[in-house]
């Protein structure tokens, strides 16, 4: 079924599409009055719906949320090209409930304070776009670019959220180890050039454990999904 993301200040009985929507609808979709669809507001909540007319649809009963059995955030170091692009998209399909750009020390992105903001919503489109393809009815929130220091200020907003440092070149413990029993991550994955020795001890300071997916060596932007795909499955939610 075709679906539709109307954002929550828009719900209505009878929703007025922008023309953005309507177009989308419309032109892309070619549907017409009658045509059957189902809405999503980015925060869990759904609804069957029915286009009334050009450019308004009536909606149904509200249908029950998804919920996943884990809640992951990946906070995933930027990354030269389309990269990050990527991870959004593949992350919000394995079920990140929050993404966080993160400008480590060794990422050769750097961005000014207003790049990142068009940079930042940008992915929100992009993470907007991948949840009406795969289904879910919640968006991930996507961030600004952040910093170790911004994340070891969010855990001690949640202290009783796991906290987990991607680092190859650590053999004390795997994340399977780590993951099992818990169901609220934060993921912290480096860069190209991985985390410094700075960012490493400001992360353990914080309550961060340094994590192996194993033997294998990953580019950053598969590390990442990886993680995620492995705690998914841990849940229940994936495999």
């Amino acid at each position: 079924m075709h679906r539709l993301f109307v954002p929550p200040e828009q719900i209505a009985e009878l929703i007025q599409l922008d023309p953005a929507q309507s177009h989308h609808l419309e032109v892309v979709l070619r549907l017409g009055p009658g045509a059957e669809l189902e809405i999503f507001d980015g925060r869990g909540a759904r609804w069957p719906a029915r286009i009334e007319s050009p450019g308004v649809l009536r909606l149904g009963r509200r249908a029950d949320p998804d919920r996943g059995a884990a809640d992951v955030w990946l906070a995933q170091a930027l990354a030269k090209g389309e990269k990050l692009d990527l991870v959004v998209q593949k992350a919000t399909e394995l079920g990140a409930t929050r993404i966080l750009p993160l400008a480590a020390e060794r990422s050769v992105v750097r961005l000014d304070e207003d790049r990142a903001e068009r940079r930042a919503a940008r992915l929100r489109r992009i993470a907007q776009e991948a949840a009406r393809q795969c289904g879910r009815s919640d968006v991930p929130a996507v961030d600004a670019p952040s910093t170790v220091a911004d994340l070891a200020g969010l855990l001690r907003e949640e202290p009783d959220r796991r906290a987990l440092l991607l680092a190859p070149d650590e053999r004390t413990l795997r994340l399977s180890q780590a993951a099992r029993g818990v169901s609220r991550f934060l993921i912290a994955v480096g860069p190209e050039g991985g985390f410094t020795a700075a960012e490493r001890a400001e992360a353990a300071a914080a309550g961060f454990a340094s994590v192996t997916l194993g033997s294998r060596v990953l580019r950053t932007e598969t590390a990442g999904l990886a993680a995620l795909a492995i705690v998914q499955h841990l849940a229940g939610d994936l495999g």
